[in-house]
This record gives C-alpha cells, structure tokens and sequence, in this order.
C-alpha cells in the first residue's frame, strides 16, 4: 500500500485553494475536496450572493453544504506523509515546462514564488527572503510569479515602462515621456490603474445588478408559468363543472318534455279512441237499421208492410262530421320549434359571451425588458417634457415657471377647490401620465421627494395614506441638503448612497417594471433600483420637507 502511495500525484491529494496537501480534508457533493478551513473561507466570501460554488467545477448551491471530514482521505494524506511523499514533494517544488521558474537559482530551478515588478525577476521561496527582510526591498511590488516580466521593459529604451500615456493610450518609460511623448496626456501607471480598477469595479457592479434583475426577471416568469398553470387547471376544472351543471339542467329539462309530451299524447290518444268507439256503435247501429230496412222493402204483402213499418225503431241522433275536430298533422311541432328557438338562443349567448377560448386573449406577456442605459446620452433618447398639475398642488406650493418649479412657501397660495388637490401633504403631481420608457431630472434644494405614484393615490386623510413613499400607491426618493438620501415604498424606509450632486435623474420603463433613480454629475450614479409591476399609468411626483425648499422639472428637450 506504501509503496504505491509513493507513486501518487501530490495534486490529486492537494487542496486547490491553498494548494498544500489536505488538511481536514472534507468532499463536497460535485467529489472534488478541500481543506475544511478553505472551503469555509471561499464560502464566507460568497454570503452575500445566496449561491455557493464549488471553486473547480463551478457547480452551485442554493443552501451552503454541511460539511464533514473525510476520514479515509485524511488517513490517506497521513499515511502518505510517512512513506515518502515529502520526497516526492521536494521534486515538486521544481519548475515545470509550464511553471515560472526562479531567475536566481542556479542548476535545476525551483518554481517561483513571486514575481518581483521593481526588479522584474521571479523569486522561489528561497531566493524571495531578502524582500522580505531587508526594508529597502519590501517596498518593492510583489505579484503572483509571472512570464510577462520583459513586457514591462520598453524595447526602445530598456527602461520599466511606468508611465501611461492617455494620449496615445500605452505605457511608456521616463525616456519616452521626453521624446516622441513629450506633451501627452500622461499619469503614472499605478495612478491609471487605479483609475481603471474604479471603472471596473463599476461596470462589475452594473453586471451584478442586471445579473440580479435577470435572475428576478427569472423568478418573476417562473411564478409566472405558475400561475398561468394554476389559473388554467382551475379554469377547466370550473368550466367543466359549469358545463357538467348545465348537461344535468339540459337533461332534466329534456326528460320534462319527454313526460310533458307523452302525458299530452295519452290524453289526445285516449280523447280520440273514445270518439272513434262511438262511431263505430253508430255505425252498427246504423248498418242495423238498414238491415231492417232492406227487409221490409221486400215485403210483398201489403198488410204486413204497413203494419211493421211503425215499428222499425227510430234512428239515433248522428255524430254528425262537423263535431269532429281533425286538426293538421301538427300535434307537437309547436313544441319542436320552441326546443329549437331554446337551442338557438344558447348557441346565440355562448357565441356572444365568448367561452370559445381566444389564445390571443390569454396570452401572457414575456417580453424582457431592454437594457437600461449606461450614459447620460442614452437616457436623455428616452427624455420626456413634463409639466406640474396646478389641480394637484397643495395650498402651500407656489408653482412658477410655465409649472415647472414648485416652492414651499410659508403662506398658503390662492387655489380654487378641486378634488385632485392634496389637502393634507405639500405635494404636487405631473400633468402629464408615464407609460412606456421614460426619463426626466429634477434639480432640487431643501429637502425633497422625489417621486412616481398612481392616479388614485389618497389627496387627503392621514399621511401614510397621501404622502409620498408611506403607501403602495407611490414610490419616493427623500433628497435631503446634507446629500443623505432614503428610499420610501409602502411605509418601508431603506437608506441608499450618498450622492453630492442637487440634480436626480429618474428612468422609468413602466412596461418592464423598473424604476432607477440617478445622480446626475459628469457620470450617472445609481440611488435605487425598484424591479416591481405596476398595475397602473404613473406620474412623477414632488414632495416637499421644509419651507424654502424648491424642485424644478429640467427641461431636456
């Protein structure tokens, strides 16, 4: 078993965050292991995302896995150690064909460790000592080991390149600065990273965010399929009770015809038979008669003839044909027709109520929403003109360039009663409804909500059922002077960043239901983001804090 275990690849038995031999080696569900503390670590790091990967394969969970030791692999490890694997671990620490190898060791070289920029030689552990010893040399820039070294040489000048130059976008040495780019635009190389390292660490966070939206966007037609699916199955299980109901109503309705026609039939049948019996009595009596008739008429004698004759029995009074009435061969198609005009009629509501079906009718809209804009220039193609509402402004509010601007004054303003007004808020509405992409600033001083609500939003009443952000109705963000600004939905404040601009940009693409909010400067800062549905037209709103306090809707257009 020993002698076998010599022969095992160091790596296949390695942590591949810490790359040292496993130490409370534990194997998460994908089969690949870590040291227990290193995995801890990584999964520490990925809190916040919700999602806890494996660092090989990528594999993620929703929960963060429990982990136990894996004692076989932990014997194994220790049983390896006493067989020689150290042996074999000094021949690891060798440079590869692939691996960075060590500048300063001489024969067999030992991979590096790091690789030094100021120097721009690699360094084994060994060899890295003295920078990390000696004062002068630990102010050098150490990086993971490199074979990119020579490109921070400057081919021309042989001189680190530690200059960048914006004019003609490369980096340069000091030699280069004097010649041919002499009079650029140039910063130091570490100033420009970090420039660059800011504007990365913006575009992550804006790839975090619509990472994030999509995955809502994901959830939200998930429980989208749900409900279709939900809505559906109840639907036909409610229809075909409906349609079950209206068979047994059709049925019972049938079987009290049927009864209803053959009670009528019995009563014509036997109403006919009694009248055909006693016309058959007539005519027996009838044929009878002549019987006796016809026998007398051939009496010779006429003593005989004139002495029976006043006894032949008189006739009975006749049925006479008159008495009979024989209607058409329409017993019961009055009834017929009136069953089929019934038929007719429900065919005729069915038709109009539309329980055919209509896919177009039904079908739901998936339709993601667009990119939002990453400039100023691309929100501005969605620009909007929109004006203030005097009908809505509050008695407080003077409203003043062409409905533009709102101020909160400290006497009350010279209204006319109307109901749109708000009574019990400083608050003002647009005129004009937001649907579809749309993109307005305001410019503001004071303390100030800035804001999108619907229509029927309470005008009067208690403030949470008015103002601005204390109700489901609207959504609001609170711009106070000292630049702290929160978010205000349904009675939930949450605070969001600092921004030190006077100037809020507002996006709205109402069909997608997202709502940002901007600080607009020489770059747009995101406030707050809202992904929500609304159910109604939207309209930008203004709220007003304190008297002195001034908003203006920017005129962009």
């Amino acid at each position: 078993m020993a002698e076998k275990g010599v022969q095992l690849d160091r790596g296949s038995i390695s942590c591949s965050i810490c790359l040292d031999l496993l130490k409370d080696p534990v194997t998460i569900a994908c089969g690949h292991s870590y040291c227990m503390n290193c995995i801890n670590a990584h999964w520490n790091t990925e809190d916040g995302k919700k999602l806890y990967s494996c660092p090989q394969c990528r594999k993620t969970f929703r929960r963060r896995p429990v982990l136990l030791k894996n004692t076989m692999l932990a014997d194994l490890v220790e049983q390896l150690k006493k067989t020689g694997l150290q042996a074999a671990a000094a021949d690891h620490c060798y440079a590869g064909p692939e691996d960075v190898a060590c500048d300063v060791c001489t024969g067999r070289r030992r991979k590096a460790f790091k690789s030094c920029l100021v120097c721009l030689i690699s360094y084994c552990e060994k060899h890295l000592q003295p920078h990390l010893d000696v004062p002068q040399l630990k102010k050098h820039k150490l990086v993971e080991p490199s074979n990119k070294l020579q490109e921070n040489i400057c081919s021309r000048h042989d001189e680190v390149m530690k200059i960048f130059c914006r004019t003609d976008q490369q980096c340069i040495c000091y030699l280069c600065l004097m010649e041919e780019h002499k009079g650029h635009d140039t910063v130091s190389a570490a100033a420009e990273r970090t420039e660059r390292q800011r504007e990365l660490e913006g575009s992550r966070l804006n790839i975090q965010q619509r990472i994030q939206d999509r995955e809502e966007d994901v959830k939200m037609l998930h429980q989208e399929v749900e409900a279709v699916n939900l809505s559906a199955d109840k639907t036909v299980e409610d229809s075909e009770k409906i349609f079950t109901q209206l068979i047994r109503l059709l049925e019972n309705r049938s079987s009290d015809v049927k009864q209803q026609v053959r009670s009528q039939q019995r009563t014509e049948v036997s109403r006919v038979k009694e009248l055909q019996e006693k016309l058959e009595q007539e005519i027996t009596e009838l044929k009878r008669n002549d019987a006796e008739l016809q026998k007398l008429s051939h009496t010779e004698d006429l003593n005989q003839f004139l002495h029976n004759y006043p006894s032949l029995s008189p006739l009975s009074e006749s049925t006479g044909s008159s008495s009979i009435n024989i209607r058409p061969l329409r017993y019961f198609e009055d009834l017929t027709a009136s069953v089929s005009e019934v038929r007719d009629e429900l065919q005729d509501v069915l038709r109009e109520k539309g329980t055919n079906v209509s896919l177009t009718e039904t079908e739901v809209d998936v339709l993601l929403s667009q990119p939002e804009p990453t400039t100023r220039a691309g929100f501005l193609e969605y620009s909007c003109d929109i004006t203030l509402d005097p009908n809505t402004a509050n008695t407080d509010l003077l409203l003043s360039d062409g409905n533009r601007k709102a101020t909160l004054m400290d006497e009350q303003q010279s209204y006319s009663s109307h109901p749109d007004r708000f009574t019990g808020c400083p608050q003002v509405l647009s005129r004009e409804s937001l649907t579809g992409r749309c993109y307005w600033e305001v410019e503001w001083d004071g303390r100030v909500d800035i804001a999108v609500a619907y229509k029927d939003i309470s005008r009067s009443g208690s403030w949470d059922e008015c103002e601005f952000g204390r109700n489901d109705k609207s959504w609001s963000l609170c711009c106070n002077q000292d630049y702290s600004s929160r978010f205000w939905y349904n009675n939930v404040n949450t605070p969001v960043s600092s921004s030190q601009s006077s100037r809020v940009g507002v996006y709205l693409d109402h069909r997608a239901g997202v709502l940002s909010f901007y600080s607009v400067s020489e770059t747009m800062t995101l406030l707050r983001r809202v992904q929500t549905t609304f159910t109604q037209p939207l309209y930008a709103g203004l709220g007003f804090c304190r008297h002195g306090s001034i908003a203006e809707l920017c005129k962009l257009k």
